[in-house]
């Protein structure tokens, strides 16, 4: 990864970024495919992302919309979205992923989330275990890929070949 093989943390800030918002728009386009209301459910989603530092009284109807509410799940999700790059990015320097083993261990990575999170989180947190189902899962999946994928952009200078970290060939060290 970096010459020393040492975590790039304005690469982990920038993935945990990326991979947040892509795996959320990914969401909601499955949402719409499925012929969900994407809104209604991104709302519910917020709730129940609020919840885990707010408390469960906001899961209570009506699910509208909620600045205070919003701004609590957007912190939650961006938080758990770089503590999960941060390990993500920890495991892909320790081996030195690059490419598409890179992109299939993020995959894998997304899916071992899924599995944490809905299986394990809910023992704390137990509203979440409404989403256990394939839309979660797959969102899951592209968090991971998205994650892995833009950890090595940000890292490798936006992908410019002119960086320091490539060799002769165009190739990362």
């Amino acid at each position: 990864m970096t010459p020393d093989g040492a975590v790039g943390w304005k690469a982990v800030c920038i993935a945990a970024l990326v991979a947040g918002v892509a795996s959320t728009a990914f969401q909601l386009l499955l949402w719409w495919l499925a012929g969900d209301d994407p809104i209604a459910l991104l709302l519910r989603d917020s709730r129940l992302a609020a919840a885990i530092v707010m408390g469960p009284s906001v899961l209570r109807p009506p699910a509208a919309f909620d600045p205070v509410v919003m701004l609590a799940a957007t912190l939650v999700h961006f938080t758990l979205s770089w503590a999960d790059a941060a390990v993500l990015a920890w495991g892909m320097s320790r081996l030195r992923l690059r490419g598409t083993t890179a992109c299939m261990a993020g995959a894998a990575y997304g899916a071992g989330l899924f599995f944490v999170n809905m299986y394990g989180f809910t023992w704390v947190f137990p509203w979440f275990a409404q989403t256990r189902d394939a839309v979660t899962l797959a969102t899951h999946v592209v968090f991971g890929m998205s994650l892995a994928q833009a950890y090595l952009w940000a890292l490798y200078d936006g992908g410019h070949a002119g960086s320091e970290l490539h060799n002769k060939r165009g190739r990362h060290q």
